[in-house]
């Protein structure tokens, strides 16, 4: 009888210490990888210069205000927080700058902000001069960088850089 209580007594404790089966691992890997988030493609900004507006006007520093558009084709909002700026008129160097927390861009939308530069014609081409002076189109070179923020839960803010070109009027600043 002895006999039988203690191969009884094995059987049980052999058991219970059995590995759970392996449907449970599946399961649990299953349940993991519904919990992972699906990863969010950033497409971005695009820039545009509206216009170039003489504020001051002077034969030697004349005051600008340059209005920039920018795009947000994603479907949450953005926020440029530091843009750093070249600008170029009729192939010379105009200014350059940096602007901080300049735009909220609110999704499948557009923001428009004014930024002012100053420029000194002493050194510029007399033909960028008499262009400013009579008001006609220059042909415009806007480059740099700016810091961007997707405004969703874990997106880290990323350095985006921009190159565009195009033709813009200059014209007086309105009253």
């Amino acid at each position: 009888m002895k006999k039988y209580l203690i191969i009884l007594f094995v059987i049980v404790i052999f058991a219970a210490c059995k590995s759970p089966p392996p449907v449970v691992e599946e399961t649990f890997t299953a349940v993991i990888e519904h919990i992972v988030e699906p990863e969010i493609e950033i497409i971005e900004p695009e820039f545009d210069i509206l216009s170039i507006v003489i504020i001051q006007g002077e034969l030697i520093n004349t005051q600008f205000e340059a209005v920039l558009k920018i795009d947000n084709p994603n479907t949450f909002d953005m926020e440029l927080s530091e843009l750093k700026y070249q600008l170029y008129g009729n192939g010379l160097f105009w200014a350059d700058g940096l602007e901080k927390d300049i735009f909220l861009i609110p999704a499948l939308s557009s923001s428009e902000n004014k930024f002012r530069f100053s420029m000194n014609f002493i050194n510029m081409n007399r033909r960028l001069l008499d262009d400013v002076i009579a008001m006609r189109q220059v042909q415009y070179r806007f480059a740099g960088e700016v810091i961007v923020q997707a405004l969703i839960p874990r997106v880290l803010p990323f350095t985006m850089k921009y190159d565009i070109s195009g033709l813009s009027e200059v014209k007086p600043k309105a009253d």
